[in-house]
């Protein structure tokens, strides 16, 4: 899910940042929106109309970004499609029959996607706008590094993901936190901006606004990052009642293994091929930005099951 959860807070921010550019062009060569905020009494700000423009420019970012989420990762990670119907590699006809078998089990109706992209790295993510329209895509490096049943073990996590409908509890999430992001620019750039001369408002307002919407989205992405993590254990108990505890134990397991056989370049550990699995051990401020618990604590979860 870190892979996907990253690409998806990627494109929501460019999406947001893109709307805040066209609009502020449709203001420029229209004189209309940004007055229409604006009242005479107090700050000289339409709370209002403020908050219902928020609303709809951040749900919208959010669910453009859902709606193009699958297309992304495809484009991005160079996913090849395993098409069940045409003539496949025993290897990559077995990824296909356990995605659509553990998928049958948590009662899809609608097969997912199933893609395999060429790294090193040892991951797997699931994406997609809908169950009926989702992906779930295994590395290279996951397929070469790990045994059948730790494979299956991984892929039962992220078609809990998919059965579970996180991508779109996510994008709801996101939408409300964007509204803040949205709102809270607005009301401090225009505030900022009546202590400029006239004529350079517009300016430092349009460049306030873009600047704290970048910082905020960021900000934003902590508390996603949190709640992405409080669904990490809800996917593993998924992927445990799919393919079993033993298994669902053993494939956290066998991701730890690698996160300890990480390469070490320069003195310093490089563990990026496991990162986005969020196979993390690091605390401080890397910690409210990590989009999985550590896996420790996940395993411990499961064992008490």
């Amino acid at each position: 899910m870190g892979k996907r959860l990253l690409l998806f807070l990627l494109t929501n921010i460019l999406v947001m940042t893109t709307v805040v550019i066209v609009w502020g062009l449709i203001v420029t060569f229209t004189g209309i929106g940004e007055g229409g905020f604006r009242t005479d009494s107090g700050l000289g700000i339409n709370f209002g109309a403020l908050m219902v423009f928020s609303l709809l420019i951040g749900f919208a970012g959010s669910f453009i970004s859902l709606a193009m989420s699958r297309w992304v990762a495809k484009m991005m990670m160079k996913v090849k499609v395993l098409n069940p119907d045409e003539a496949l590699s025993h290897e990559e006809r077995a990824i296909v029959e356990k995605v659509h078998r553990l998928s049958r089990a948590a009662g899809l109706m609608h097969m997912p996607e199933v893609g395999i992209y060429q790294s090193p790295e040892v991951n797997a993510f699931a994406t997609g706008p809908s169950k009926k329209r989702s992906l779930v895509a295994v590395s290279s490096g996951l397929l070469q590094s790990m045994d059948d049943d730790a494979v299956e073990g991984v892929i039962a996590h992220e078609v809990a993901h998919v059965a579970n409908g996180d991508m779109v509890t996510m994008t709801l999430l996101q939408g409300i936190v964007n509204t803040f992001v949205v709102f809270l620019s607005r009301v401090i750039a225009m505030i900022v901006s009546r202590y400029v001369r006239p004529e350079l408002q517009f300016v430092v307002q349009f460049a306030t606004i873009i600047i704290l919407q970048i910082l905020f989205s960021i900000l934003g992405s902590m508390v996603v990052s949190a709640y992405s993590r409080h669904r990490e254990f809800h996917a593993d108990r998924g992927g445990a009642d799919l393919a079993g505890n033993d298994k669902m134990i053993h494939a956290l397991r066998s991701l730890q293994r690698h996160v300890d056989r990480a390469v070490v370049k320069n003195g310093h550990t490089d563990d990026s091929a496991v990162q986005t699995m969020k196979i993390n051990n690091k605390g401080g401020m890397s910690k409210l930005f990590s989009t999985h618990p550590d896996l420790n604590d996940r395993i411990a979860r499961l064992e008490q099951r």
